[in-house]
């Protein structure tokens, strides 16, 4: 006895509803595994670059400090250049003012100048010539002045001037 107007289908362990239930499962399942996946692929990658940022930022440390220390010695060396510099043109201009402070008729065979003192030697044809022409100015610049006078054959005279500031004007032209 039939009562069925159709005839019966075979029926399946997993209807066809199930079956695209569980593939759109599989496939979530998938994408969330891919992301997983993709994010610890990532993961690595960013804590490998950040290693690598992190070794190049401690060299550009290292050379920025030997850079700075470099630029440092640079610095004061330049400043010790300018200070002899500066001396060399002070002490230049001094012999200088001291070779036109001397007059024509005396010559000076030597000149020791020191820090707070000068010393000269040389020759004049008289005293009086070395008194008004050089020991005047030479009083004026100095505190205290020593002459010597020595006379030689010709009629002439050699001479020792040892002139000295007192320390503190020593020191304050220092």
């Amino acid at each position: 006895m039939r009562h069925s107007f159709i005839s019966p289908r075979p029926k399946r362990l997993i209807s066809g509803e199930l079956r695209l239930v569980l593939f759109f499962f599989i496939v979530t399942i998938m994408m969330l595994v891919g992301t997983y996946l993709f994010l610890q692929y990532k993961t690595y990658a960013f804590v490998y670059e950040r290693e690598s940022v992190s070794q190049k930022q401690s060299a550009l440390n290292k050379a920025i400090n030997e850079m700075e220390e470099r630029i440092i010695l640079i610095e004061a060396e330049v400043k010790t250049a300018d200070l002899v510099t500066t001396e060399n043109t002070v002490m230049k201009e001094s012999i200088r003012n001291l070779f036109d402070l001397v007059p024509d008729d005396i010559t000076l065979d030597k000149a020791e100048l020191d820090a707070s003192s000068l010393i000269l030697y040389g020759m004049t044809p008289n005293k009086d010539t070395y008194e008004y022409m050089l020991h005047a100015p030479l009083r004026s610049i100095f505190h205290r002045t020593y002459t010597s006078f020595y006379p030689i054959e010709n009629g002439w005279y050699r001479f020792v001037s040892s002139n000295y500031l007192d320390e503190d004007t020593a020191e304050e032209i220092q």
